[in-house]
């Protein structure tokens, strides 16, 4: 008998085939998005599980009484080790690394890598496991490597390199060799070697080799290195607080004990909760637009169901005339409805793989294929599809197989209480959900066009950035001067500026800056900036007040500094003007600093936070630097940087010309942002699809109850038009309700979003109104495709039979 049932479903679906390929594609889409965003919610809170012993690793973090005096990231140098030798029995391993960058050649190859100068612990702590080398005695050299893959198939062709030798350069622009001792397996993604966004590591040197490049990992007033530990099993992170503490209050300075509260953060956490759980709303938000986008999908299956079972209501009747039982045609229904579904989810699937790279490309992530998850995964979606299935085919085959023999032969569908109105809360339910997505969707791409527009208060555009060779001295400082010097000479170039920073937010660090008379305990967290004199210009910095450094430096000039508007009003300065040649004191130091310069605010970092106090320091005093920014001319960009490349590589052969436009740099500083904008598009087109083959099912049957009717207002002289107009009440009134009930919720859902940013846009009516008139008009345009149909029938046709 089941057999026959599988028969009959199959011929049904086959006889009905536009209706078959409506319902199967629209739920299909539907489970296929909720796979992709699931496996990609998979993915992100799979960050860190890899790991050796996995829930006993753990970060150090610093609280500290004024954010602006360090950053939470990093840890007291010697730390990690200590607990490791001090309490054993808490403590079964530790790591500790300082992060740079350097330019790393081989023959004729020169790139700018990113390196962890840290402990042997590395490959044994983690169980990062290397396809070539002995992971015991990879990192025991002073002068030995361990790489990645992709960086020995970069630098050789190949990933059995054991015995190779790299040139790295350090800060003081001396190279050394390095051997290759170790290739790393492909590791997944990871909060040791991949601690933030900015920071990838691909190259891996031992402690001892912080000297050469250097960097040091020792000295408890060193609070510049990331520290990790792995705690014994059944420790927890609390009982490390006290030894903490003690460990600083004995060793470290007293500013910095004074000041400074460590504490352990689970590195399976760390990777969802940093940042103020940035990644972890950003998987609840697509969660919550997948699991709705999934239950309007549900919702038009069900309902589209239920509109052409009715179809059928004279078979029902010459099947119980002929002796079929209720319980008969109750599992006819039900199979029919499982199968379907069935087939949708095989069908999502197939969507699932077709569409995984554009996903990922979408989220700028990776997302696992098909066949990459556990067994029980694959059990999911096939109970969901039975339960859909139960649940779209349980009320046509309660409600049609109850119905008398002679009202189903005589299709009297008015005997049969279909509750309309509960189907159309469900398709309000629809289009309010498609509403929120929608206005979400406006909302969130003017906030991001506000992160990359004209309010940054700086002029990004055209400007292209890249990191230099260190040499952090009076002599190295001057010799990027000298070659600033030249590359502004080519006439593709309007400004060169050599700076320790670029506005992404990551600064040089901070300091505690007051008024000349005014009390310690009265100052304020100041942001340090390093640039030279050609920042401003750069970078389109408003000069307010004096100027951006003198064009020559001279060393009695070494206390001059340039100050942000948020500064001088901090100073007690309300005129710009009133600050020049006034002085402040930066606590600690002995020297007061001359204010030479006023700029007006600028955004440094992510919008989420105030525009700080900023003072900057001239590069010709402290001697950092990172980058060259270069301020291009709007003519042939392509050319501009062609040549260039040419000059870069003849005043700094051996150095790579690694470029990328400041517009790269904010994509980086909003990435999950840009994630979040581009799924919230994907979901609104999904949205909008799904909810208007929910129209297009509750449409169908209200147009074959009601087929009798029509050709009665035909005869009666009616027009297309009048019968157009008597559908489209029906529904553009679900359309308006489902509008009033999306706009407050729309309204509240963005304001808290918007609650994160210190800078945002404000929300008008413009958004609610754009999505609720799109959403009107395009139904319009459906129902009235649908009815034409109808209303140019020939009313004989309908009228001549009951």
């Amino acid at each position: 008998m089941l057999h026959n049932y599988f028969i009959i479903a199959w011929r049904n679906i086959i006889k009905h085939k536009l209706f078959s390929l409506i319902n199967i594609f629209g739920l299909s889409v539907g489970i296929a998005f909720t796979m992709l965003v699931g496996s990609y919610v998979w993915h992100e809170a799979s960050v860190n599980s890899d790991l050796k012993n996995a829930e006993n690793q753990y970060i150090i973090q610093s609280k500290w009484r004024d954010p602006n005096m360090g950053y939470a990231l990093q840890a007291l140098a010697p730390m990690p080790k200590a607990l490791k030798d001090e309490y054993p029995t808490l403590v079964a391993n530790y790591y500790h690394w300082d992060g740079v960058s350097s330019n790393v050649s081989k023959g004729d190859k020169h790139f700018r890598e990113s390196l962890q100068v840290g402990d042997s612990t590395f490959l044994v702590t983690y169980g990062f496991k290397l396809l070539h080398g002995d992971v015991g005695t990879a990192l025991n050299n002073p002068f030995s490597v361990v790489i990645t893959e992709d960086r020995a198939i970069k630098y050789f062709g190949k990933t059995d390199v054991i015995g190779e030798t790299l040139s790295i350069e350090n800060f003081k622009g001396d190279k050394h060799d390095f051997v290759v001792q170790g290739v790393l397996d492909k590791l997944s993604k990871n909060s040791v070697t991949n601690v933030i966004e900015q920071s990838n590591s691909t190259f891996f040197l031992p402690g001892a080799a912080a000297k050469f490049m250097g960097r040091s990992l020792d000295g408890w007033n060193n609070t510049v290195v990331v520290g990790l530990v792995e705690l014994r099993p059944g420790v927890k992170a609390e009982a490390l607080n006290g030894p903490m503490l003690s460990l600083m209050k004995k060793n470290a300075p007293e500013q910095i004990s004074a000041n400074l509260t460590p504490y352990l953060v689970p590195l399976s956490k760390y990777y969802l909760e940093n940042n103020n759980g940035l990644v972890k709303k950003m998987l609840y938000t697509l969660s919550f637009i997948a699991l709705f986008i999934l239950l309007m999908a549900v919702i038009n299956f069900v309902n589209i169901c239920i509109s052409r079972s009715s179809q059928r209501m004279k078979e029902m009747g010459i099947r119980k005339v002929l002796g079929g039982l209720r319980k008969q045609l109750i599992w006819q229904f039900l199979t029919e409805s499982v199968l379907m579904v069935f087939i949708a989810t095989v069908v999502a699937l197939g969507i699932y793989a077709l569409g995984r790279p554009y996903f990922a490309d979408l989220l700028a992530t990776n997302i696992k294929g098909l066949f990459s998850f556990p067994l029980y995964f694959y059990l999911l979606p096939f109970a969901l599809a039975l339960v859909i299935g139960l649940i779209a085919g349980l009320y046509p085959a309660l409600v049609l197989s109850s119905l008398k023999s002679v009202d189903s032969l005589k299709g009297k569908l008015n005997q049969v209480k279909d509750n309309v109105i509960f189907r159309k809360a469900l398709i309000a339910f629809q289009f309010a959900t498609a509403a929120v997505v929608l206005i979400s969707a406006i909302v969130v791409s003017k906030q991001i066009n506000l992160f990359f527009g004209k309010s940054l208060g700086y002029d990004k555009d055209y400007v292209v950035y890249a990191q230099l060779p260190r040499d952090w001295s009076k002599p190295g400082v001057q010799k990027m001067e000298g070659i600033k010097y030249r590359l502004a000479q080519l006439p593709q170039v309007r400004s060169v500026a050599l700076s320790w920073e670029i506005p992404d937010g990551n600064n040089g660090g901070s300091f505690r800056a007051t008024k000349i008379d005014a009390d310690s305990a009265a100052g304020f967290s100041s942001q340090t900036l390093m640039a030279d004199n050609q920042y401003a210009a750069t970078y389109g910095l408003k000069i307010k007040a004096g100027q951006f450094f003198m064009p020559q430096y001279v060393q009695a000039d070494s206390a001059k500094v340039v100050i942000n508007e948020t500064q001088a009003k901090a100073l007690g300065f309300t005129n710009p003007k009133d600050a020049i040649g006034k002085q402040f004191k930066a606590i600690g130091s002995p020297d007061p600093l001359s204010i030479c310069g006023v700029v007006a605010d600028f955004q440094l970092g992510s919008m989420q936070g105030k525009i700080q106090p900023v003072t900057f320091y001239n590069v010709n005093q402290t001697t950092f630097y990172r980058y060259f920014s270069v301020k291009l001319r709007p003519d042939n960009i392509q050319n501009s940087l062609e040549i260039l490349q040419k000059k870069w590589a003849e005043v700094m052969p051996g150095a790579p010309f690694e470029y990328n436009f400041m517009d790269d740099a904010l994509a980086k500083m909003y990435k999950t942002e840009l994630q979040l904008k581009q799924a919230a598009y994907l979901a609104t087109g999904l949205a909008i699809i799904i909810v208007l083959l929910g129209v297009l099912g509750l449409i169908s049957l209200s147009v074959q109850k009601r087929t009798k009717e029509i050709g009665i207002r035909k005869v009666l002289g009616s027009s297309v038009n009048h019968v157009m107009i008597l559908f489209m009440k029906d529904f553009l009134g679900t359309v308006v309700i489902a509008g009033l009930v999306a706009c407050p919720l729309a309204y509240y859902l963005m304001q808290h979003w918007l609650d994160n940013y210190a800078y945002k846009i404000s929300l008008t009516p413009l958004p609610f109104v754009i999505a609720v008139l799109a959403l009107t008009i395009v139904t319009a345009v459906l129902i009235s495709v649908q009815t034409v149909k109808a209303a140019l029938a020939n009313p004989v046709k309908s009228l001549r039979s009951e």
